[in-house]
């Protein structure tokens, strides 16, 4: 603290020492003058609920509990924790901690933590619940010119938790994204209800760690709590509005260009490049990460034909040639960006003979400057492209060392796009006399073990989830063409017809799916067509009917 340039006022606290650092010291905290703001708390862990005690006695308002040694240590620990928490209720105290950092405000120079680093000012909060890949975070950042609005080690959350951070970097002016280092959660729902009312004015981005079995048990004994099921971390995260990312880079590296650019409206991107080989790369990624491809249309072609060399690629990925010049990448981003079929532009520049990465580079960032399209950068190589990355950067074009990584950050600025479009879908509440059905999806899962399944078919499915009363679709199953009619009429047009069978899994292969139906009499041929072909093509399946539903003419989840 005393060496980062904090001018706040410090007291020592240390009943073997009257002086630390040339700074007077204090046997107890009931000893000092003033009334203290915050208490950092360093000790073993038998001693901390007593010095929590005695804070609360002195009117501290926050503490910082470093120690380690509670919940992560078994009974013994729990009977601590346990303590400690009963006397921050009792005194309205708040802590982060135990088994943490503690935290740097970089703006005041305030660096209540045992990191021997000061964080660069900047506007990213970041949330780690790990100590120790704080200090190798802090480290890399300044290497790479990161910086934070609030860096906060938040370890085994006794009291502060994911969701009270959320909340005040969410309405802190000072934070443009909240990233955040997870291993395991103890409140999910204040969790996600913080998440959901800021998301859409914050990006939030986790690294969620703990995602084989074996990741999850390490992440229990680490921190003391469970690292719960991985699929429904990203089932929550995509509900919440959150972008969930896989290495550290990316942690930052996303919160960095959202902040930069405005995020995709799809994830159609267009790759203009002087050398085929980092193309088909982005594009290999693209296809790989869920992206597409964006067709240009028959106008962004001809123009680019007038404006390229005649042996340009002639399509996206956009070649503009190993000889290409500031004016023909200049023109060629332009052009694409223009298109109405696209969604981002990713502009790769490798450094040959011919090239100029500083020139392309001004124009590339005077053409970001009128655009609204999300623009990235991937400037290849190291001493050459130096000076061109720094033109990019400082006018807001985030630039990538390798085009994989330009691309998966495209589809992770789109994540963020279709998650906020996800968390506009809010769910209706639970009622609180919730009654599931649940004799009846005993009996009805019951009857599907005595069948010696493990897998229901789709109408026993939707039955299940209308006794836990989740709305589906209209349905019904007919077991003869006579009901299918009924069912056709009660339940409106268009609809879906398919085969109705525990041992026809994939409908579509056995010409056991028939889609827009419009009519009665294509109904009566749907019914027919449909047995007819599942019967021919797997004669010994158990065919217990035609499922008909109602056909929605836009997607749904």
């Amino acid at each position: 603290i005393i060496g980062s340039g904090f001018d706040g006022i410090v007291y020592p606290i240390n009943p073997k020492r009257t002086n630390v650092l040339g700074v007077k010291a204090y046997k107890s905290i009931s000893e000092v003058p003033d009334k203290v703001d915050l208490a950092i708390i360093a000790t073993p862990a038998k001693t901390v609920p007593a010095i929590v005690e005695a804070c609360g006695q002195a009117g501290v308002s926050g503490i910082v509990l470093i120690s380690a040694g509670f919940t992560e240590i078994g009974e013994e620990g729990k009977l601590l924790t346990k303590q400690i928490s009963e006397s921050l209720r009792k005194y309205g105290m708040r802590m982060i901690g135990p088994n943490c950092l503690g935290f740097i405000k970089p703006s005041i120079h305030l660096n209540a933590s045992f990191a021997n680093k000061m964080a660069l000012p900047g506007k990213i909060a970041f949330i780690s619940q790990s100590g120790a890949l704080c200090t190798a975070i802090l480290d890399w950042s300044v290497k790479q010119n990161v910086g934070f609005s609030h860096f906060v080690s938040i370890g085994s959350m006794i009291d502060v938790s994911f969701h009270d951070l959320i909340d005040y970097f969410g309405s802190d002016p000072y934070t443009t994204s909240i990233v955040i280092y997870m291993e395991s959660l103890t409140d999910a729902r204040s969790f996600l209800s913080a998440a959901r009312a800021f998301a859409r004015n914050k990006p939030i981005i986790v690294l969620k760690a703990g995602k084989s079995s074996e990741g999850a048990q390490a992440a229990m004994s680490h921190t003391g709590s469970l690292a719960g099921n991985d699929f429904v971390f990203d089932a929550a995260f995509k509900r919440a509005g959150i972008v969930r990312v896989d290495t550290i880079d990316e942690l930052f590296h996303i919160a960095q260009s959202l902040a930069m650019q405005n995020k995709p409206a799809g994830n159609k991107l267009a790759i203009i490049t002087n050398a085929g080989g980092p193309g088909v790369i982005a594009t290999d990624t693209l296809i790989e990460k869920g992206g597409k491809i964006a067709k240009l249309s028959e106008e962004t072609i001809e123009e680019l034909n007038k404006h390229l060399s005649p042996n340009w690629s002639k399509g996206n990925p956009v070649d503009v040639l190993g000889d290409a010049g500031p004016d023909q990448y200049e023109k060629a981003v332009e052009l694409c960006a223009k298109d109405k079929n696209v969604d981002g532009v990713l502009v790769i520049l490798t450094p040959q003979e011919m090239t100029d990465p500083t020139g392309v580079a001004k124009r590339v960032a005077g053409i970001a400057k009128k655009c609204r399209k999300t623009i990235l950068a991937s400037w290849m190589g190291a001493d050459d492209i130096e000076e061109g990355q720094q033109v990019l950067e400082s006018n807001q074009i985030p630039v990538y060392q390798t085009p994989e990584d330009a691309v998966k950050c495209f589809m992770y600025m789109y994540d963020y796009t279709r998650n906020l479009d996800i968390l506009h879908e809010t769910p209706s509440q639970i009622p609180h006399e919730f009654k599931p059905r649940r004799a009846e999806s005993k009996k009805l899962i019951e009857e599907v073990l005595a069948d010696h399944r493990t897998v229901m078919t789709e109408f026993e499915a939707k039955q299940l989830l209308n006794y836990y009363y989740i709305p589906v679709i209209k349905n019904g199953l007919a077991h003869s063409e006579e009901e299918a009619i009924k069912l056709a009429e009660k339940i409106g047009y268009p609809l879906v017809m398919k085969i109705a069978s525990p041992d026809i899994l994939h409908k579509t292969d056995v010409g056991g799916v028939i889609l827009n139906i419009v009519n009665k009499e294509e109904a009566r041929k749907a019914y027919n067509k449909i047995l007819k072909s599942s019967k021919e093509k797997m004669p010994d399946a158990d065919i217990r009917g035609v499922f008909v539903e109602q056909m929605l003419k836009r997607k749904y989840e």
